[in-house]
């Protein structure tokens, strides 16, 4: 699958590296195009001198930037992903870290799908620590994977994708289940701020009900 990860940082660069060793065509883009062609290089992955060019041919365009970043990058490559799969990996925290930063209780997920009109928006990736993107197998058990979607065909591709590097995709429901991840991913980082922790812990469902797991 050819996919663009937009930002080289824990998220982007964790995740580029299993999906390019899951066998994936992975394009790296960002700011600093020297970071983005180095990493590239150290993981096998191809690099684009900007957002705009990753985006043109890739199946998949993954957002690994902060929140706040991506309203600009979206005047930017918006146009170019209609019909694309956009996966949404940020959390709008707020900037002293003490909460989530939605104020009428919407999620970031909800805000893209806004600013990218005409692409299927996936919420994906944002409830696990980069440490386990990077080696899904690092806890010893299958992590799982909350993707929340409004399209179906959409949710089914980012499944197969957290299958193929070794994730069990949970179906969270509709875009609106961004709501209830992002503060799943907000307890988890809280817990390690608080805890001073090592920041590879993980949510496993047990008991899942059938119907709910995505692939």
């Amino acid at each position: 699958m050819k996919i663009a990860i937009i930002g080289t940082g824990n998220v982007g660069s964790a995740l580029g590296g299993s999906l390019v060793r899951a066998g994936h065509d992975v394009t790296f883009a960002a700011r600093d195009v020297e970071k983005a062609t180095k990493l590239a290089a150290d993981l096998g992955a191809a690099v684009a001198s900007t957002p705009a060019a990753s985006v043109a041919d890739a199946d998949v365009v993954v957002l690994a930037v902060p929140f706040g970043a991506v309203e600009s990058l979206a005047t930017e490559i918006a146009p170019l992903t209609k019909g694309k799969v956009v996966v949404d990996a940020t959390n709008r925290i707020k900037p002293d870290y003490s909460g989530l930063a939605s104020e009428d209780g919407s999620s970031a997920a909800e805000q893209i799908a806004i600013w990218f009109e005409g692409a299927s928006v996936v919420k994906a990736f944002n409830t696990l620590f980069a440490s386990i993107q990077a080696d899904p197998a690092s806890l010893g058990q299958t992590v799982d994977l909350l993707i929340a979607a409004d399209d179906a065909a959409a949710k089914s591709l980012v499944a197969q994708l957290a299958t193929s590097i070794g994730l069990r995709p949970v179906d969270a429901g509709s875009l609106m289940g961004a709501r209830e991840m992002e503060a799943i991913a907000w307890l988890n980082m809280s817990l390690q701020m608080r805890t001073s922790g090592n920041w590879n812990s993980s949510f496993v469902l047990l008991g899942a009900p059938d119907k709910a797991i995505a692939a």
